[in-house]
């Protein structure tokens, strides 16, 4: 379909018809001379007479090329584009935050692979992990690993291949020996202060007590909720350990219980990859469709007939001068 961006620009049309009707004629100063067959004379070389006594040539044919390419300009100006059908779009409406425990005890090797073997608690997460953000096409993906303090690794992004490859590069130790994960969430907060998303979600999988906390898990959540973050927390440590590797699984449940999110217990690989598949369904993927028609602008159409037009023109009017001067010379 054609249209026009500024088509209000056809109201100029008429400008140049004003232009002449209403501007002063101009009558260049030359010598004249009276001649009583003037008419005669006008009507035998088809000429108009002008309005101060000269002679004007051609008539209204003399108005044509103008007229057209002033046309054609108002046409270039009004920047015609033809609308392509639509085109319709997914648009991610959530952004999802993965926080990663790299305290010392994430190296417990108290977890066994797909082969059977004996592999860390950070390994095993890393495995889940990865499956995890292999269907989580349409989302945009943030993470944050923790340990004394709280470190952004991946800010938020649809490049999906991106997390996993950083993912995958994590260390235990990296951000210290102890566990900080109300501070982790105190950072995450920060990150989804851009975030424009509708739906925000934080998972956080942690196996030690928040023993290097500035900020209390139960403000940091509070924070979360006020804020319409939802966490989930995904415990792997040992409930039954003590000092910093002890589990606080009554801090964790409050946690998600204030932000209305889902608490998880992950005692080897298999719960582990459970509980990833069943936040897979809880967190399904929304997307909002967005439609739009492309156009394609067409200015350069009226440009190249005004260049067909003129030009021609133009070409025919320098021919006919010589003419015009012999047959003047011979009269």
């Amino acid at each position: 379909m054609l249209s026009f961006a500024y088509p209000w620009l056809a109201l100029l049309a008429p400008l140049p018809a004003l232009a002449y009707w209403l501007a002063p004629a101009y009558a260049p100063r030359r010598p004249a001379l009276r001649a009583p067959f003037f008419a005669t004379l006008a009507r035998l070389t088809e000429a108009s007479p002008g309005g101060r006594g000269g002679v004007e040539p051609g008539g209204l044919r003399r108005f044509l090329v103008p007229g057209l390419s002033w046309l054609l300009v108002l046409a270039a100006l009004a920047r015609p584009q033809w609308t392509l059908p639509p085109i319709h779009q997914d648009r991610p409406t959530r952004d999802l935050l993965l926080l990663v425990d790299l305290s010392a005890s994430m190296d417990t090797p108290d977890f066994t692979d797909a082969a059977g073997a004996r592999v860390s608690r950070l390994v095993a997460a890393k495995q889940a992990l990865d499956d995890f953000l292999a269907r989580r096409q349409g989302d945009r993906v943030g993470v944050v690993v923790f340990g004394d303090a709280p470190f952004p690794l991946v800010p938020f992004t649809a490049d999906l291949g991106l997390a996993r490859e950083l993912l995958g590069e994590m260390q235990v130790g990296v951000a210290g020996p102890r566990t900080a994960f109300g501070d982790a969430i105190g950072l995450g907060l920060n990150l989804f202060s851009t975030s424009t998303a509708p739906a925000k979600t934080i998972i956080a999988l942690t196996d030690g007590n928040d023993t290097a906390s500035r900020v209390p898990l139960a403000e940091a959540a509070q924070a979360a909720r006020d804020r319409g973050v939802v966490i989930h927390t995904v415990a792997v440590g040992d409930p039954a350990a003590a000092g910093e590797d002890k589990l606080d699984e009554a801090a964790l449940r409050q946690v998600a219980e204030i932000t209305g999110g889902g608490f998880y217990r992950a005692m080897d690989r298999a719960q582990l990859a459970q509980i990833y598949a069943r936040l897979d369904q809880i967190e399904t993927r929304r997307v909002d469709s967005v439609s739009f028609r492309p156009k394609v602008e067409l200015y350069w159409a009226p440009l190249a007939g005004l260049l067909l037009l003129s030009m021609p023109a133009q070409a025919l009017r320098l021919l006919r001068r010589p003419r015009r001067r012999a047959q003047e010379a011979v009269s």
